[in-house]
């Protein structure tokens, strides 16, 4: 039958479906719905930044966000028009340094992009210290460029303190991206951002005493060979320090690098073996303890992360600025160690005796997955230049842990948050 031609009820002219009275009440209702959920969300969020002490970064950055960043760099600090930005300010050392700038009365801002590599709870706890302590941390990623630079629109730093990466040599055998990612291609992202600021800041970053890899010279000194990385982190490492001279050689940015030993101690990350150690310790759980081969014992050069902030702040405090025509830029690196060895089993014993507890220990054949049999630093040139002076020995610092360990997990370390419960490092 064809058809007359003529519009029907629901068939206007032109062939266009028109909604009925019905259908627009329909949509208007789900449109309410979704704007109050989108509120309530919003709300939400609100709350739990407030409890986190995060500041979720977007295009452009929010009012309350930029207000934030901006009334923390307007502060007047102890050092006179001092700035500091610290990358991976949620993390173990970055946490730790920025504490102490901030007790000294410096304005500090922070960054951390709050990866899951081990349980998020532990980087919100360390950021809601730092917030209490008048410290910004923004949630950001370095490779989001964009909101980079819109951090450093808002604030002029002078110093920035690079301790982002993703760390662990295990974790790399299986996510080798994640490395290439956040240890390389964020520094490029960062140092391009520092560039481009008038006047320059003046960069200091973390490297790793993995970057000796393959050496046999003990102890490990500055001028050492380091092009025979034993991991993949250790290789993007040892890419970072040069790509730290290409923009000290280009655009004359003032850089050092610290090669840090197997730091530890309170606030530390739960993937190390200190953490994860005492956490099956007073679980009643085995741990496995690595030896290469024919038995080798593995051997670390054991740094107190109080020795290490020390080290940190001698290397800021004597920095020179970047691109001034009065002084010139420095390239710097220095170890930063306890330079006393011990091997993992020394730690273990000592370790036992302070919680009051016996390790089920289970020797296992060290994987192929780049760790060294043996780490020592030759801290010579860190004393002269920077002052660096360790004092605290393997028990001590290890006694400090322990005290931290069993205030911030409850009086039987049981106390698990829930992220963590269930957790097992590489």
């Amino acid at each position: 039958m064809q058809s007359s031609g003529k519009p029907s009820a629901d068939r206007p002219a032109g062939g266009r479906r028109w909604l009925t009275g019905t259908q627009w009440q329909v949509g208007l209702v789900l449109l309410i719905v979704s704007v109050c959920a989108t509120v309530a969300l919003l709300f939400l969020w609100s709350k739990s930044a407030q409890s986190t002490a995060v500041v979720l970064l977007v295009h452009p950055l929010g009012g309350r966000s930029a207000a934030q960043v901006y009334r923390t760099c307007a502060s007047s600090g102890s050092g006179v028009g001092k700035r500091y930005l610290v990358t991976g300010a949620a993390g173990f050392i970055g946490f730790s340094v920025a504490q102490k700038l901030r007790e000294r009365g410096d304005v500090v801002v922070g960054v951390d992009n709050f990866n899951d590599y081990y349980p998020v709870s532990l980087k919100r706890a360390r950021a809601s210290v730092l917030r209490d302590m008048g410290v910004t941390v923004v949630e950001l990623d370095l490779n989001d460029l964009q909101g980079l630079q819109e951090l450093f629109r808002l604030c002029s730093f002078t110093h920035v303190l690079h301790l982002a990466a993703q760390a662990g040599v295990r974790y790399a055998a299986r996510n080798p991206f994640a490395y290439v990612q956040s240890n390389i291609a964020a520094s490029v992202s960062l140092m391009e951002t520092m560039r481009m600021q008038k006047p320059m800041p003046l960069l200091i970053y973390a490297s790793s005493s993995s970057v000796y890899g393959l050496s046999k010279q003990f102890p490990f000194t500055e001028n050492d060979r380091a092009d025979r990385p034993a991991s993949l982190y250790a290789a993007t490492k040892r890419s970072q320090e040069l790509l730290a001279h290409t923009y000290f050689n280009i655009y004359r940015m003032s850089v050092t690098g610290l090669r840090f030993f197997t730091v530890y101690g309170p606030w530390g990350r739960p993937d190390m073996s200190v953490m994860s150690f005492s956490r099956n310790i007073v679980n009643g759980k085995p741990i496995r303890v690595f030896k290469g081969p024919n038995g080798t014992e593995l051997a670390r050069d054991f740094t107190y992360i109080g020795d290490i902030v020390s080290g940190v702040i001698g290397a800021l405090d004597t920095a020179p600025p970047s691109a001034d025509p009065r002084v010139p830029p420095s390239f710097r690196l220095y170890n930063l160690g306890n330079t006393q060895v011990h091997t993992v089993t020394e730690m273990v014993e000592t370790l036992q005796e302070l919680l009051g507890l016996s390790a089920v220990i289970n020797y296992q054949p060290l994987p192929p997955t780049g760790d060294v049999l043996r780490t020592n630093a030759n801290i010579t040139a860190a004393r002269e230049a920077l002052g660096y002076a360790p004092k605290t020995n393997l028990r001590e610092g290890l006694k400090q842990f322990v005290l931290w360990y069993f205030d911030y997990y409850g009086e039987d370390g049981k106390k698990i948050p829930a992220d963590e419960v269930g957790y097992i490092p590489d």
